[in-house]
């Protein structure tokens, strides 16, 4: 495991801001130097500049629905307890004892008022408050002060469309304003009935050798990869359609702030049947589009997102898949977190989730979908895990590092459509890497701390 060792901090940062200002260069080229992966220096910084000060995604309201609930979870290296307390408030607390520092929470989640610290008793509410320890008058001659010695608190928590967000920083903007066009795109994902969406399962698990960026950049914008990598899927004939088609069939949603996703031209390439990502028309009769413009009622029907990334490391993916090859085809939605372990290495969170209104039967066959395609046995998540090692793997590559080797990001412009009516940018084509830039130029930014970087 990483351990956050002290160095000489001057010299670090020096490299760091040498290197941001070689990544912005070569950017402008339409290049990437391959330090940007696996180095400790620049994991260190990630880790104070981008998921201290980000809004990072901690859970979902259906897996802590009643007072007591929590999960255990992470932003960045942190450990945290995601609760909800007493009075139905949402915290998010540093898993970690105010009086010797010892994790106080063992468990993935369950229910409880109070959590005890192992080592010397010391007790919280399940919102923070320190409540008491041991023999408190022979210690202290009295009680403590109940919020100076509480846990640690994120200073702002907020949730859109019951996905609970977490951010470190006391000065930021509100979730809405740091996601940007995104809030307008989560709309459209998840707004779609009152009741919300639910995760139908616990969040798998398991750790991959490759870097938590090449997860984001990955979902943030390449389509290309889908027919080398996953060709497979096609050459077993677990689909019919040939995999191949997927780029040429992509358009691209750039909404500001390093936040992308892709859409498919579903009902073009696959017919009339998979509009709405392919739910059945009885379910479709059950979304509430009132609520949505004419541009997302249109996107939703003609080329509906279906990968993004939320900056820095949450991912979404909805796409029909059968569960067996040539079989009947449901629309699945899944969302993974690439939460950074150590420099080259990430643990892959993945949530299965649906409509909480769609019928049980359904669920259960979207769920499996989605285990078959994304998940730590699933085919398209093999492939992606196996080619991302071998990029963690160049950026140490001492020879690679001794030429200064910069990775092809020059893909031909392409031109965004200046009839767009959405927020952000609509772009027509899957081809132009322009999602892959725009989430590598808000890295660059926030690892500069300040706004010298180039707009995203």
């Amino acid at each position: 495991m990483y351990r956050y060792d002290s160095v000489d901090q001057r010299s670090e940062q020096d490299w760091v801001e040498g290197l941001c200002d070689r990544v912005e260069a070569s950017l402008n080229e339409g290049l990437l130097p391959v330090e940007v992966f696996g180095d400790t220096r620049l994991f260190r910084t990630e880790m104070e500049r981008i998921f201290t000060r980000s809004w990072v995604f901690v859970a979902h309201e259906t897996e802590i629905p009643n007072k007591g609930d929590f999960v255990l979870r992470k932003i960045g290296l942190d450990p945290v307890i995601v609760t909800r307390s007493t009075d139905g408030t949402i915290n998010v607390l540093l898993n970690h004892c105010r009086h010797r520092g010892t994790e106080l929470c063992y468990e993935d989640a369950g229910n409880t008022s109070h959590f005890k610290c192992p080592y010397h008793g010391w007790i919280y509410k399940n919102n923070g408050d320190f409540v008491g320890a041991p023999n408190m008058t022979e210690a202290y001659g009295g009680k403590l002060d109940s919020k100076k010695w509480g846990l640690l608190r994120a200073p702002r928590v907020e949730s859109l469309h019951g996905f609970i967000f977490a951010c470190l920083a006391t000065q930021s903007p509100s979730l809405r304003e740091y996601l940007g066009g995104a809030a307008w795109m989560f709309d459209a994902i998840a707004g779609l009935h009152p009741d919300g969406m639910k995760v139908l399962a616990p969040p798998e698990r398991f750790v991959v050798r490759a870097d938590w960026k090449s997860g984001s950049e990955n979902f943030a914008g390449d389509a290309w990869h889908v027919g080398t990598a996953h060709y497979s899927i096609t050459a077993t004939k677990f689909i019919e359609a040939d995999i191949r088609e997927t780029a040429p069939n992509t358009v691209g949603y750039l909404m500001g702030n390093g936040h992308c996703f892709l859409g498919h031209r579903l009902r073009s390439w696959f017919g009339p049947a998979f509009e709405y990502w392919g739910f059945p028309p009885d379910q479709v009769a059950g979304f509430d589009l009132s609520k949505l413009d004419a541009t997302q009622r249109e996107m939703l029907k003609e080329m509906p997102p279906t990968i993004g990334n939320i900056f820095p490391n949450l991912s979404y993916l909805r796409f029909p898949s059968s569960i067996e090859p040539g079989g009947m085809p449901f629309a699945y939605t899944n969302i993974h977190q690439w939460q950074p372990l150590e420099p080259g290495v990430m643990e892959v969170w993945v949530w299965q989730m649906n409509y909480s209104f769609m019928p049980e039967s359904y669920n259960r066959q979207a769920y499996h979908a989605g285990q078959v395609s994304f998940s730590s046995a699933g085919i398209a998540e093999q492939d992606d895990s196996a080619v991302w090692e071998g990029i963690a793997k160049v950026g140490g590559s001492p020879w690679a590092r001794k030429e200064q080797m910069r990775l092809n990001y020059a893909q031909k412009r392409v031109e965004a459509d200046a009839t767009w009516k959405g927020p952000g940018k609509f772009f027509p084509s899957g081809f132009g890497e322009y999602n892959q830039e725009a989430f590598w130029r808000r890295w660059l930014q926030d690892m500069r701390g300040d706004k010298k970087g180039a707009q995203v």
